[in-house]
């Protein structure tokens, strides 16, 4: 096992440097062993003459403050001191001793410790005589070298704004500000439409039926009846009249997050009583004035210019991601163990709650707690060795972040948020979220000087197959014809 031997002051194995603050006779040994990934063992011999020192230090200062029957404050002899507080002091000198040796120890040899020095005080005794020995294990920062951070290779799609996106924005902006509007009497659901309906639910292992009156049901491909999901609901309502009645049964599935319904099967029959449309508003006076425009020119600059700045930081988020991607495979460098064991159970126990607000009962998550930890830990490594390299990058590129910059994006994530900043900040210092915000701001600004000199690649985006939407009306079903074959259709591809 390779190891080097150094004093509080010493840089080089073997080699011997008196401190600055202490005399020879009082310098401890100390010798760094490897104990595994990204961990050290630290053994620190400190000499007697050091031990006496401190002990007496001890006592005189115990000599000015303890009250002692007989003798004047500060006139207690030794003797008595030792015989009355000879244990708590020996304590509080053991104390001092690992301490400053440890600290300077770690400090003096250059070990980048993640965490506390693992010391188990209570095993070590201060001796009667000679020196005290006594070792401790740390976590050290992960030693490697980066990749070549200029010219790395990136692919930027080029993404630009279309008029069919700014008309879906401009009818997205009418229909959010549209009204229902009954149909004619003797009209027919269409997809989309808002129905009123009366529901009976049957569910599996209920006696009692549940009997929903007037309740509003959207036809939508997978839509809800009052509180139970129906999958294919544009498929069973799409084409009935006010009056109709139509009936399913369906399966709900076991992940459901109301525990009444869950993995049972309901029976529902629902009762059309009034059906509506979506109106879209006009582009007119109010809606124009509710998005600070004049007309509908305007309107649509302002839509292209959200959806550029939409897109360009699509771009960027692919970008920053491929150098993330190229550090990494880059990169080879092993973990601190309980450093990766204490953020593999920081993100198992935010799967496991994740689950719960699902719906899955602790049972069902327990049957496969096993692969959400070996997901965990993967990701868990990931995160450290993510940050391990932007720390180090950061370091070369001398980036750091100042107050002013952390309060600046901390305004505009206010603005988003619709929040007084000093108000965001207070909450973000509290939970402890404004370190992490530092590091993401900081790693930001590492992200872009790498960008400057990156071999940027801009591609077109791939044309996305048109998928045929599917049919919500059945069609009547045609007699089969003898010795006829009916080639089976390709199924659809769900989004």
């Amino acid at each position: 096992m390779a190891e080097e031997e150094l004093s509080t002051d010493v840089k080089e194995e073997g080699q011997s440097t008196e401190s600055k603050d202490e005399a020879p006779e009082l310098k401890d040994t100390v010798t760094i062993e490897e104990a595994g990934p990204c961990r050290k063992k630290v053994i620190i011999e400190i000499r007697a003459e050091k031990i006496k020192k401190v002990t007496d230090e001890q006592y005189e200062t115990l000599r000015k403050e303890a009250l002692v029957p007989g003798f004047r404050k500060g006139r207690a002899p030794r003797r008595l001191l030792e015989r009355r507080f000879g244990k708590e002091a020996a304590e509080q000198v053991k104390l001092k001793l690992l301490a400053a040796a440890s600290e300077a120890a770690i400090k003096d040899s250059e070990l980048q410790s993640i965490g506390e020095p693992d010391i188990d005080f209570e095993k070590i005794e201060l001796p009667a005589e000679g020196p005290l020995t006594f070792d401790f294990e740390v976590e050290v920062r992960p030693e490697f070298e980066l990749p070549e951070l200029e010219g790395i290779p990136v692919t930027r799609t080029k993404l630009d704004v279309t008029d069919e996106q700014i008309n879906r924005e401009v009818e997205q902006m009418q229909r959010l500000a549209g009204v229902w509007a009954p149909r004619s009497e003797d009209a027919a659901i269409e997809l989309d439409d808002q129905i009123i309906a009366d529901v009976v639910l049957k569910v599996e292992g209920v006696e009692e039926e549940q009997k929903l009156n007037n309740i509003e049901i959207y036809v939508r491909t997978n839509g809800f009846v009052g509180e139970v999901p129906v999958e294919e609901l544009d498929a069973l309502l799409v084409g009935a009249k006010v009056g109709d009645t139509k009936e399913t049964s369906i399966e709900v599935p076991k992940t459901f997050f109301r525990e009444e319904y869950r993995g049972k099967k309901v029976d529902v029959v629902i009762e059309v009583q009034d059906i509506k449309w979506l109106r879209p508003a006009a582009l007119d006076e109010p809606i124009l004035k509710r998005y600070g425009v004049e007309d509908e020119d305007e309107l649509r600059e302002k839509i292209q210019d959200t959806l550029q700045s939409r897109l360009e930081g699509q771009a960027r988020a692919e970008m920053t991601e491929q150098i993330h991607q190229y550090l990494l495979d880059n990169t080879d460098f092993d973990l601190p163990l309980d450093v990766v064991a204490q953020q593999a159970g920081t993100v198992l126990q935010r799967q496991y709650s994740n689950l719960l607000m699902r719906g899955l009962s602790r049972e069902q998550i327990s049957e496969q707690i096993e692969q959400l930890q070996a997901g965990s830990e993967q990701q868990a490594k990931r995160q450290l060795k993510t940050f391990f390299i932007m720390d180090k990058v950061a370091e070369k590129f001398d980036i750091s972040v100042t107050d002013e910059e952390i309060n600046g994006h901390i305004a505009q994530l206010a603005i988003q948020r619709q929040q007084r900043p000093e108000r965001l900040r207070e909450e973000m210092a509290r939970s402890g979220a404004l370190a992490q915000f530092s590091l993401e701001v900081r790693q930001d600004k590492c992200i872009a000087k790498m960008l400057e000199t990156a071999k940027v690649t801009e591609t077109k985006p791939k044309k996305k197959a048109k998928k045929a939407r599917k049919t919500t009306r059945k069609p009547a079903k045609k007699p089969a014809k003898k010795a006829e074959k009916k080639t089976p259709e390709p199924k659809d591809n769900q989004a």
